[in-house]
C-alpha cells in the first residue's frame, strides 16, 4: 500500500506497476520510475523484484466484513432447500420474515438470494446438461408457429393479428414462412407443401413440437400423432418426429430462427416506410421475399442438403378439410363452432363444406351456394341479410329480438338510418321501414342504397325506401353487360410443337 497526498492510503494498481516497469526499461533508474508511476521507492523495488502484478498477489479473503444475520436460521433453511430444491429464494425469504418479524427486513433479500445461490452451486441438485447436436444435411425440416402481431402490420389500416408458420432446415438454416391465422392442421396443410414446393426437395424427417392438436392427440392427455398429420407426412414421404414434452430446446433451431426472421422482417418494414398492406396476400408475399433474400446467402450449405434429399414429386395435396353439415331452421350452418347463414331454400338440406384456413365454400349437389372469409375463433357468427330478408319482410316482428340482429347493419350509415327511423317513426314502424331499406339493397346494390342514405341523412330528412329509390333512379334491374365470346385460333398453338420450334430456330 502507498500513502497519497493528504495522508490518504490507496491500493497499488496493476496499471501503476506496468508504468513502473516501462520507466525502468527506458532509463533504469528506480527512483524516477517510482515517482512517475505514483509509487514509493520501497514499493517500486518490491514489484521490481517480483514478476507478478498486484492483482496476482491478492489472496482469497477468509474473513467476513459483517456478522451473518442468517446464522441462527440457516440449518432450517438448508433442510427446506434439500426437501424442495425448486423453492425460490424470495418465497423462502418472505416466509422467514413472517416467522421472525423484526429480525429480517427487505434490505436482507439480496444477501439471502446470493447465499441461496452459493448453496445451490455447492450442495444443490445436479442440473440438466444440454448437449449440442451435429445436424446432418438433408435429414430434417423443423416447423413451428410464431406470433407476428408484434410487427404491428395492418391490412387496409386494420390491425392484423396473425401467426407465421415457419419451416427451416437446421443444417443450412434455409427457411420459408407462410401467414396463418391459427395454429391449426389447415395451416400446416397449406404451409408445409408451400415450403416443399419452394425447396423442390423433400427431407427424410419433419419435426414439430407436441403442444398442439394440429399434429397430436392432446384432448385426453395423449401425445400420439393424429390421423390428419400422418396423412400429410405420408403424402410427401416424410417421417414425423416430435420433441420431448416441455423440451422446446430440442426444436431450438427453428425457435432461434423465429426471432431472427421477425427481426429481419422488422428491419425491412422500417426500410419500406409503412407497415400497411392492401391484402393478406400482399403481406405474405413481402414475408416470403424476405425469406428468399436470406436464403440466397445460404447456397453452399443448401446444396449439400439438396444433394442427399429426394426430389419433390408433384402430387397435389388438398389444402382444405371437407365436412358435411345440415342447414338449420334458422337458415344457418355450424362449422367448427362458428355460425354462417345460407339461402333459406336450403333449410333442412345437407351441404358439403370445404374449409381452408382463411376461407370456406359450401356446396349442394356440386353447386356453390356460399363462399367467403372463414371466421376465426369460436362462437362467432356471420349472417348475410340477403339470405333472410324475404323471410323478415313476412315476419317483421322477429327483427326486434333477433339474436343476430347486429349482423343486419352493413355499415355505420345503416345504423344511423335505423336510429333516425326509430326516433322519427317509433320502434315498430322504424323497424319495418329499416327492413324495407335492407330489402331494397338486397334486390339492387347495397353501395347505391348506402350512398342514397348518406344524402338523405345529410339533408336532415327521414330515410325511407321510397325516397332512396327515387334518388337511385327508376331503373331497378341490374343490367349485366353482354360479353362477346372470344374467338380462339387453335393454329397459333402449332408453334409450340417440337418440329415448328426447330424450324423457327
Amino acid at each position: 500500500m502507498r500513502r497519497r497526498e493528504g495522508g490518504a492510503v490507496g491500493r497499488v494498481t496493476d496499471q501503476q506497476v506496468k508504468r513502473m516497469h516501462k520507466e525502468m526499461n527506458e532509463h533504469g533508474r528506480c527512483g524516477i520510475a517510482a515517482m512517475r508511476s505514483g509509487l514509493s521507492p520501497n514499493t517500486a523495488r518490491k514489484y521490481r523484484r517480483s514478476s507478478r502484478l498486484p492483482s496476482e498477489l491478492k489472496g482469497a479473503r477468509t474473513w467476513k466484513t459483517h456478522s451473518d444475520v442468517f446464522k441462527e436460521d440457516w440449518p432450517d433453511i438448508e433442510i427446506r432447500l434439500k426437501d424442495a430444491p425448486e423453492l425460490e429464494a424470495r418465497a423462502l425469504f418472505e416466509h422467514l420474515m413472517s416467522c421472525r418479524p423484526g429480525v429480517y427486513e427487505e434490505g436482507h433479500l439480496r444477501t439471502f438470494q446470493r447465499r441461496v445461490k452459493v448453496w445451490r452451486a455447492l450442495h444443490g441438485p445436479d442440473k440438466e446438461v444440454f448437449f449440442p447436436q451435429i445436424h446432418r444435411p438433408g435429414e430434417a425440416m423443423q416447423t413451428d408457429f410464431t406470433w407476428g402481431t408484434k410487427l404491428e402490420v395492418t391490412i387496409m389500416g386494420q390491425p392484423f393479428d396473425h401467426m407465421l408458420c415457419h419451416s427451416v432446415l437446421p443444417y443450412s438454416n434455409w427457411q420459408w414462412a407462410s401467414v396463418s391465422l391459427s395454429e391449426s392442421m389447415l395451416a400446416l396443410r397449406r404451409s408445409i407443401p408451400a415450403a416443399l414446393v419452394q425447396l423442390g426437395y423433400v427431407p427424410q424427417i419433419h419435426q414439430t413440437d407436441n403442444s398442439t392438436s394440429a399434429t397430436h392427440h392432446i384432448e385426453h392427455g395423449k401425445r400420439g400423432f393424429n390421423d390428419a398429420y400422418l396423412e400429410l407426412m405420408g403424402h410427401f414421404g416424410m417421417k414425423p418426429r416430435t420433441i420431448g414434452i416441455g423440451k422446446s430446446e430440442q426444436n431450438g433451431d427453428v425457435e432461434s430462427l423465429n426471432g431472427v426472421l421477425k427481426r429481419r422482417l422488422l428491419q425491412h418494414l422500417l426500410l419500406r416506410g409503412s407497415r400497411d398492406f392492401e391484402s393478406v396476400e400482399a403481406w405474405e408475399t413481402f414475408v416470403q421475399n424476405v425469406c428468399l433474400a436470406a436464403n440466397a446467402q445460404r447456397g453452399k450449405r443448401l446444396l449439400e442438403e439438396l444433394a442427399v434429399m429426394s426430389p419433390l414429386v408433384a402430387r397435389p395435396f388438398s389444402a382444405f378439410e371437407e365436412l358435411t353439415v345440415r342447414v338449420s331452421q334458422e337458415s344457418t350452418i355450424l362449422v367448427k363452432r362458428n355460425l354462417y347463414s345460407v339461402p333459406t331454400r336450403l333449410i333442412g338440406e345437407r351441404v358439403q363444406i370445404r374449409l381452408w384456413e382463411m376461407r370456406l365454400e359450401a356446396r349442394h349437389s356440386g353447386q356453390l351456394v356460399l363462399e367467403g372469409e372463414r371466421l376465426q375463433g369460436v362462437n362467432r357468427h356471420r349472417i348475410d341479410y340477403r339470405h333472410i330478408i324475404d323471410s323478415l319482410m313476412r315476419k317483421t316482428g322477429a327483427f326486434e329480438r333477433y339474436r343476430h340482429r347486429e349482423d343486419l347493419f352493413p355499415g355505420l350509415v345503416w345504423r344511423s338510418a335505423f336510429d333516425v327511423l326509430q326516433a322519427g317513426l317509433g320502434q315498430r314502424k322504424g323497424e319495418v321501414e329499416y327492413l324495407r331499406l335492407l330489402h331494397l339493397a338486397a334486390k339492387t346494390l347495397e353501395g347505391e342504397v348506402g350512398a342514397a342514405l348518406e344524402v338523405i341523412l345529410e339533408a336532415g330528412r327521414l330515410p325511407d325506401a321510397d325516397l332512396a329509390r327515387e334518388l337511385m333512379g327508376s331503373e331497378m334491374a341490374i343490367t349485366i353487360p353482354e360479353l362477346k365470346q372470344a374467338e380462339v385460333d387453335l393454329g397459333e398453338y402449332d408453334f409450340l410443337t417440337p418440329g415448328v420450334l426447330r424450324e423457327a430456330v
